[in-house]
């Protein structure tokens, strides 16, 4: 299954009608998104699906758009994205740097306001529409740790440290360690992360390097998307399995804390938003309400049951029905906004 097709063909379409009912509902829970892309290539690009109106549909005023680092050196292949090449010094620095570029000015030209500082946090909360920058795979790290502070300085706020393309920080899921988990200069980034305010994301790290930039950081992590495993981690069947978080992982990211984000790749969660809420509540009964969120990977998930923040509306409806409103407001917005704020006042001058 390609799940990220959409990297290099085209993005799903985030052109949901406004809700009139949304607009008018000033007690609407808000809702926040640790995980999702926009890109700027293929059919539908972002100039003609502005994010503005997308987040509109859904109340969306917490949404982490993810650049991603290593998107020219990956390709699809008959079991998922794999790498397809490696980037010459100074190649992934220049590359995220031109969409960073992007990005910024889309939100400028959609009067979306991208979070800096932890009272942009607070102002998203009450319900004034946010992005968070952040980056999947920081393969432009291998470039030093002085870009840390270069992307900082660019407004970047959450850092996922590996993708599909290998790097100087550690392993990823998907293709055999050679790392045995964090190197040494992926526990610096971590450390350094920390002192910046910068959000470390986990998602896509093998177990080892869980375990280690657990012990590495001095503030709560998050795994942006995926799921937890039901059974134990499947080894041998389909690729989207080895994506998965262990049950005794999650367990850890939580006792720090952390959050765990679920994805909307229907094979895991189901067809419908209804069911994806389901799965949500599942993963609370698991690791407790505060430390589940939303992680959607829209537009990089095929024919996911929370393709635009309409969709991701009607789950937060779906849990009002089954769970109180405040049990609700953690999970649809609270958690990634307690856990970025706390990365974020963990800053040391």
């Amino acid at each position: 299954m390609n799940r990220r097709d959409v990297l290099i063909g085209g993005v799903a379409s985030l052109a949901a009608p406004f809700s009139p009912a949304i607009a008018g509902d000033s007690v609407a829970i808000p809702v926040a998104d640790m995980h999702a892309h926009l890109f700027f290539i293929g059919p539908k690009p972002a100039s003609r699906y502005p994010l503005g109106k997308a987040m509109a549909a859904g109340n969306a005023t917490l949404v982490s758009w993810s650049l991603v680092g290593d998107m020219r050196w990956i390709q699809p292949s008959p079991t998922g994205l794999r790498q397809k090449g490696a980037p010459k010094r100074g190649d992934a620095t220049s590359w995220f740097k031109e969409e960073v570029a992007r990005v910024t000015q889309h939100a400028r030209e959609q009067k979306i306001k991208i979070v800096k500082t932890p009272a942009d946090v607070d102002r998203a909360l009450k319900g004034e529409p946010h992005v968070v920058l952040s980056v999947e795979g920081a393969s432009f790290l291998d470039d030093g740790i002085e870009s840390l502070k270069v992307a900082y300085e660019a407004g970047i706020r959450h850092i996922q440290l590996v993708h599909f393309v290998r790097n100087t920080i550690g392993d990823f899921q998907t293709e055999p360690p050679t790392h045995n988990g964090l190197t040494e200069y992926g526990q610096q980034v971590v450390a350094a992360c920390n002192r910046l305010g910068i959000l470390v994301d986990l998602a896509h790290c093998t177990s080892a390097a869980v375990t280690q930039a657990l012990a590495a950081s001095s503030a709560p992590v998050v795994w942006s998307h995926s799921s937890v495993a039901k059974g134990g981690l499947f080894k041998r069947n389909a690729q989207w399995q080895k994506r998965q978080l262990s049950m005794e992982q999650a367990k850890a990211i939580a006792a720090k804390g952390g959050v765990v984000g679920l994805w909307g790749l229907r094979s895991d969660v189901g067809a419908t938003a209804e069911a994806y809420g389901d799965r949500v509540l599942e993963m609370a009964r698991w690791l407790g309400d505060d430390h589940v969120a939303f992680g959607t990977d829209m537009n990089a998930v095929a024919n996911s049951p929370v393709a635009t923040y309409a969709d991701v509306r009607r789950v937060v409806r779906h849990l009002e029905k089954r769970i109180d409103s405040a049990r609700v407001r953690k999970i649809a917005i609270g958690n990634y906004a307690r856990v970025l704020r706390s990365a974020m006042d963990g800053a040391k001058a």
